[in-house]
């Protein structure tokens, strides 16, 4: 009895590990076709692939990292990105794309502080391939916060890992205009102009762009506008 008891549970056990790698391979192929579908901005698909996988593998970090996304910037439901990704970065404490997506969500929900943590987090990783993303983000949020000597340094810092983030030399713009420094502020912003493939190096172009995204900005972006606006008249 005691053998077949034995028997019945090794079944058991190996039929569970089975189930639990099919899951897997079908949550893998279900993220994978959601990443597609969202490459193509067909958001709606890609959220229902990204869930049928969370249904299958609740534990896959890029996963819970995808729907963050979405729920962040597509739906712009913040509470609900955050709760994704700290799931995320709860099954990976080293994942810093997660790290730094939870900042966004944080900043944009203007929990400054948590975002500013949660940006050096993904910065503590230094196998982070995309640095400049995080020191980016700091940057803006020094920015913000009134912290201009900060934003520049961070500024600084994402320009050091990749020497053409455009958006770098805007924030750097932001900056040095805030602080009276017209010179720099002008030579930045041609610099961001110059890099920017919207405009390569096109200021009529740019003030264009600006003038017309202006008319649909409100608060902190109708002002960001109205100085790079400002800045392009020195």
């Amino acid at each position: 009895m005691k053998k077949l008891m034995i028997l019945i549970m090794a079944v058991f056990i190996g039929s569970c590990a089975t189930a639990s790698i099919e899951n897997t391979q079908k949550a893998a192929a279900h993220y994978k076709l959601g990443v597609s579908y969202l490459n193509e901005n067909n958001v709606n698909p890609a959220f229902i692939e990204f869930q049928k996988a969370y249904e299958l593998n609740p534990e896959n970090k890029e996963v819970l990292n995808a729907i963050g996304i979405i729920y962040l910037l597509k739906f712009e439901d913040f509470p609900k990105a955050i709760d994704f990704f700290q799931k995320a970065v709860s099954v990976d404490p080293d994942f810093a794309e997660a790290h730094n997506n939870l900042g966004v969500a944080y900043e944009r929900s203007k929990m400054f502080n948590d975002a500013i943590i949660s940006y050096n987090k993904a910065l503590s990783n230094v196998l982070y391939r995309t640095p400049e993303m995080a020191y980016n983000n700091l940057g803006r949020i020094y920015y913000r916060l009134g912290k201009y000597d900060e934003a520049i340094n961070a500024y600084k810092e994402a320009l050091k890992r990749m020497t053409d983030f455009y958006p770098s030399y805007y924030g750097l713009a932001l900056c040095y205009n805030a602080k009276g420094r017209y010179g720099d502020a002008s030579l930045a912003i041609t610099k961001a102009i110059e890099m920017d493939p919207l405009y390569k190096g096109s200021k009529s172009k740019a003030v264009n762009d600006l003038r017309q995204k202006k008319l649909n900005a409100k608060g902190e972006d109708e002002k960001d506008i109205a100085d790079y606006l400002e800045i392009l008249k020195y």
